[in-house]
């Protein structure tokens, strides 16, 4: 039986690459994204019904829920894509434009994958691709790293968080969970926000894609394509955790007041 995936934010970059690839690669896909031109032409690259267009708009909850839906049908993988960037310091951030940014970044993608999750389970197999990036670890960075993004960067540590646990919950049930974090990529994502990148190496979104695939083969639950050590990112989890079992119910010591 042919394979079936979902891919949201399939009409440009990295959404683009992963639905055309996995259409070349035997998959049958659901292509999910706001503009039905773009959908419909990369489907008319692909023999008909290879590629199937669903246009939503991701910001709405009408559109969360009708890609949830499309998500309850048995695929074999989800990637949730899907993603805006509104790169200035919060304060800066119009409160529609946050409200957007959370929908689409964290909503959209626990809803979608909630809906997927149950009959991966019940197959007992199936994999989900949440797409963040690096950004999702420079909250340590100091103030001269530019541009402030607070709230962006909040909803990639998010899908770093959910993908994490959500992993750990489906341990031995045949269901791969990966969160794919790359640095910057040549695509048109930061065209959009006036941003001019042309001058800065950039990886390319089929070699991210190629990370991302051969990261599930490898049971990378965070594949970050960039990062040549992999010893350097299970280091910063390793500590993570350090803190977190070294917690107790006695205050420490620095708090207490004399």
């Amino acid at each position: 039986m042919t394979k079936l995936a979902l891919v949201t934010g399939a009409t440009s970059g990295i959404g683009r690459a992963f639905a055309r690839r996995l259409a070349g690669d035997g998959y049958s896909v659901i292509e999910v994204g706001r503009r039905t031109d773009r959908l419909e032409e990369l489907a008319s690259e692909f023999p008909e019904g290879v590629i199937r267009p669903l246009a939503a708009d991701l910001s709405t909850i009408e559109g969360i829920d009708a890609v949830a839906e499309a998500a309850t049908e048995p695929l074999d993988l989800l990637v949730n894509n899907a993603g805006v960037a509104y790169y200035m310091p919060l304060a800066d951030l119009p409160a529609d434009k946050a409200r957007e940014l959370v929908t689409v970044k964290v909503l959209a993608p626990t809803l979608i994958t909630r809906a997927a999750v149950g009959g991966m389970q019940q197959r007992g197999s199936g994999a989900i691709i949440n797409v963040a990036g690096m950004i999702a670890f420079s909250g340590p960075a100091p103030t001269t790293v530019m541009p402030r993004r607070a709230v962006y960067a909040g909803t990639l540590a998010h899908l770093v968080a959910m993908s994490q646990t959500l992993s750990a919950e489906l341990e031995n049930t045949g269901v791969k969970v990966q969160v794919l974090c790359p640095g910057v990529v040549a695509t048109e994502f930061h065209e959009r926000q006036g941003l001019d990148l042309s001058a800065v190496p950039r990886m390319s979104a089929d070699d991210v894609v190629t990370a991302g695939l051969r990261g599930l083969e490898l049971g990378e639950v965070v594949c970050a394509p960039g990062v040549e050590d992999p010893t350097l990112l299970p280091k910063v989890f390793e500590a993570d955790l350090a803190a977190f079992n070294s917690q107790s119910p006695t205050l420490a010591t620095r708090y207490r007041v004399d």
